[in-house]
């Protein structure tokens, strides 16, 4: 069962990071070039688009990594599509794609379909290929979509918890917030998803920036001398890259929440704000620290104040945390943080 979960979560982990990367590190800085230069508008939908495409890559990763055969991998990667509500159809028939689905009802719809192709193995036989794509969609991608509106509701009743935060004092709803996200973005619950569904905003979605900016700042140290430099970085766009790890080893994210809930504490003092649309992005494409900038202006102290708050204290302090929980502590050690890709 161990091993099952840990194979799955490292196929979700890796089709989060092909798939959300590529807006995470243009789209924010796209939007600001676009008026000038619009042809850059084809770049930002493409990144888009392929955002919704999620679904099909976790569920085509999670096959590989239980190595599916190729029409059992395609079989997981569209039951999943099916089961993430990622799609809408209105009464004349139209289907629209938006957002990424939720994450979380992709995990559990992958996992149904490949045990139920592991269950078919051969004994479809002659009728493989026609019959597995078809019944996989039909049964377990059908059952996904019809748990979907629990998970969401699930998925709303921690967003309630968290909105019940923003009714405390300032420095406190900012620090709990903070720490909040900066364990959801290493979880298979999406920020994004959790921020907009509760609509945060203000300073609640300001301190949520700079927690899953710790988070990802701080996978990106602390993974940095178990994998090469390239992966690193990318923890900074996606600290989802380290869901495995931290489910199976939760302490390896004590230094990052650690950092979030001091950051989260100054989101309250310097009034970092921020958006329902933008919490939950962190560093990633400089979306935290921009629309920040974007809300209260862009004068020489605002400048100052989002790069010590988003760049220079999310470094500092996680160098220190990190450090003190692996030379003093000895809680964790660089090994814990690798990536496996196999």
């Amino acid at each position: 069962m161990k091993n099952f979960f840990s194979k799955l979560l490292t196929g979700m982990s890796l089709g989060i990071v092909v798939c959300l990367i590529p807006n995470a590190l243009v789209g924010e800085i796209l939007k600001l070039v676009i008026p000038y230069f619009p042809f850059f508008e084809t770049v930002l939908n493409a990144s888009v688009i392929v955002m919704s495409l999620l679904p099909v890559v976790i569920g085509i990763m999670a096959g590989i990594q239980f190595k599916l055969t190729p029409i059992q991998t395609c079989s997981v990667g569209l039951a999943a599509f099916i089961g993430s509500g990622v799609t809408t159809i209105t009464e004349d028939g139209t289907i629209t794609m938006a957002g990424i689905g939720t994450v979380i009802n992709i995990g559990l719809t992958s996992a149904l379909a490949i045990l139920f192709v592991q269950f078919l193995g051969t004994r479809l036989k002659d009728w493989t290929l026609l019959a597995m794509p078809a019944l996989t969609i039909f049964i377990p991608g059908l059952i996904g979509l019809a748990i979907l509106p629990y998970i969401k509701n699930s998925s709303l009743l921690i967003g309630n918890g968290i909105m019940y935060l923003t009714d405390l004092q300032p420095v406190l709803m900012g620090a709990l917030i903070a720490m909040i996200f900066s364990i959801l973005i290493i979880s298979p619950i999406s920020t994004i998803g959790v921020a907009t569904v509760i609509m945060l905003s203000g300073i609640g979605a300001g301190a949520a920036n700079l927690g899953v900016c710790a988070s990802g700042v701080g996978m990106c140290i602390a993974s940095y001398r178990s994998n090469n430099f390239g992966t690193a970085i990318a923890h900074i766009a996606s600290a989802k890259i380290q869901m495995r790890n931290f489910l199976m080893k939760p302490k390896i994210a004590l230094p990052m929440i650690l950092t979030a809930t001091i950051l989260g504490g100054l989101a309250g003092v310097f009034e970092i704000e921020g958006t329902p649309y933008s919490a939950g992005f962190g560093l990633a494409g400089f979306v935290g620290p921009l629309k920040y900038l974007d809300i209260v202006g862009w004068q020489m102290e605002s400048i100052i104040i989002s790069l010590t708050l988003f760049i220079g204290l999310p470094i500092l302090l996680n160098l220190l945390f990190i450090k003190m929980f692996e030379t003093k502590l000895k809680w964790v050690k660089s090994e814990d943080y690798k990536v496996n890709y196999e």
